[in-house]
């Protein structure tokens, strides 16, 4: 099965692919969805659903993941992750794609061992348990930590 992972976010949206096989993982695609900081917001959000749903056309999952939203210090961040969140949820349910959510810190555990690993660690981590992969950018790394959780954390059917 193809799993879509997601890491969401207004400015970048990572995205990865990976193909689980029973225990056997192996690595499809991964990249990174920019939007314009100078557009407008309805811009921006039309911009990252077209981007992910032109991901999963191209790939045709079957299933997606993503972590589940926190709450920053910040509420404009806040805000502005969840509009982010929307946009690529939407791309996901018009797909027909089902989306598990994991909590960051089970997400880290899930590929570290440790729920309170740095992003650093996800990074190499995820290099180790998909060889060879060239990872496009940080949030790109993210969401294969979040596919790869998910091959481990989703129900079997």
């Amino acid at each position: 099965m193809l799993i879509l992972g997601l890491d969401p976010s207004l400015s970048s949206t990572g995205w990865g692919v990976i193909r689980a096989e029973g225990a056997r993982l192996s690595h499809v695609a991964n990249g990174q969805i920019k939007t314009d900081p100078a557009a407008p917001m309805a811009a921006r959000l039309a911009a990252l659903q077209a981007g992910l749903a032109a991901v999963i056309a191209e790939h045709h999952p079957g299933r997606a993941a993503a972590e589940e939203i926190f709450v920053n210090k910040n509420p404009q961040s806040t805000l502005k992750l969840a509009q982010a969140r929307g946009a690529v949820l939407a791309a996901c349910g018009a797909a027909g794609l089902t989306v598990n959510e994991h909590a960051a810190r089970l997400v880290k555990k899930a590929v570290t061992g440790t729920g309170g690993a740095e992003k650093a660690q996800v990074a190499a981590m995820v290099k180790v348990l998909l060889p060879g992969v060239a990872i496009a950018g940080s949030d790109a790394a993210d969401a294969l930590a979040v596919a790869i959780a998910d091959a481990h954390l989703a129900p079997r059917h």
